[in-house]
């Protein structure tokens, strides 16, 4: 086992990342860099005898007020998650840095699935726990439902057919009213984050600032992100932001305007975005989150209606597994952080009614 220290190792573990199936964008040193200063990221590397990279794990180390230093590891790790040699070199990893940086815990939030029996043992009896009763975005940092779409050796044609006929239809259709998609430059990201805040006050959640989307297009792009926006008659009404990394690619926002809603740009938009994953090739695209509460009465309903349409796979990870350094602390931390997004909510709905 070693840690990421230097120019050379950093190459080493981006070529191993990029060549692993379980490649996530989150584990990137790009991605990490989106979110410096706030976190400090540190890379475990798990080696054969030969040296050679055969696991890892990207952790974000970050203070939190009145706690102390809480680890946070976004998709890992990206090993064969069977393999229990591996596993106990990356858990090592994570003590050594846990008693550098005096942390409280360790939280990962993995894309494995519910039912991976075999992980679950492992992690169990290397020391983790395992929180799995999260049903809503509100209660996790990663959202633990997802839509993915396999398109490993498919074509477009063979993927379109898996679409619900309605779905064909408003994509056609977008095209045939004057819909027309473009890839968009850093400048862009004007036009689409002023569409983006027009969202968030329809749908009401929170949006970030402009400076954070500018930020993440100077740590990956041009290689791993695009901006594309559509227009009608020249003006632009939706966009969205894909990320591309290894054999996948993430629909990671989306913006669209109250006007022309009935044109059907997101329909095209999506499209767009999976066309360019079939043309890398890639195994994967991930539609990322929706509710785990499938309701048509649920505020989130229509989120996963629209993503089932693509012919997707409604998929459920395994949750929050966390190893406690400092057990006591760390139940206090949840305690207040659920607090914090409480009230954070209720906030959002009183603004939402005024």
């Amino acid at each position: 086992m070693r840690f990421v220290t230097d120019e050379k190792s950093k190459e080493e573990y981006k070529k191993f990342l990029e060549g692993n199936e379980r490649c996530n964008f989150q584990q990137s040193l790009e991605w990490a860099e989106v979110k410096k200063p706030n976190w400090k990221p540190e890379v475990i590397l798990a080696e054969d005898e030969e040296k050679n990279i055969i696991g890892s794990l990207c952790v974000w180390v970050r203070k939190m007020p009145l706690f102390g230093n809480m680890m946070y590891a976004s998709r890992g790790p990206v090993c064969d998650i069977h393999n229990k040699e591996v596993m106990e070199q990356l858990t090592e990893g994570a003590k050594e840095l846990a008693k550098k940086y005096n942390a409280f815990v360790l939280r990962t939030e993995p894309d494995i699935l519910k039912d991976d029996e075999a992980f679950r043992q492992i992690v169990t009896e290397l020391g983790y726990k395992i929180k799995d009763d999260a049903k809503d975005f509100k209660d996790e940092i990663q959202p633990r439902f997802v839509f993915r779409l396999d398109i490993k050796g498919k074509t477009e044609e063979e993927v379109m057919a898996n679409f619900h006929q309605k779905w064909r239809y408003n994509i056609r259709l977008a095209g045939r009213k004057g819909i027309v998609v473009k890839e968009g430059t850093k400048e862009d990201l004007k036009d689409f984050h002023r569409i983006m805040v027009e969202t968030g006050e329809r749908d009401g959640f929170i949006i970030r600032p402009l400076e954070y989307f500018e930020k993440m297009y100077d740590c990956l792009g041009p290689e791993h992100i695009k901006v594309l926006m559509a227009y009608y008659k020249d003006e632009p009404i939706s966009g969205v932001i894909p990320i591309f990394y290894g054999n996948k690619t993430w629909y990671l926002y989306g913006a669209s305007s109250n006007k022309h809603r009935n044109l059907m740009p997101n329909y095209l938009l999506q499209w767009e975005m999976i066309k360019m994953a079939i043309a890398r090739k890639d195994d994967i695209y991930d539609f990322r989150g929706v509710s785990g509460v499938v309701d048509e009465h649920h505020p989130q309903y229509g989120l996963y209606r629209f993503k089932k349409g693509f012919g997707a796979t409604f998929t459920e990870f395994i949750g929050e597994v966390y190893y406690p350094f400092k057990p006591l602390k760390y139940k206090l931390y949840k305690i207040s952080e659920k607090a914090f997004r409480t009230l954070r909510q209720l906030k959002r709905k009183s603004l939402n009614n005024k």
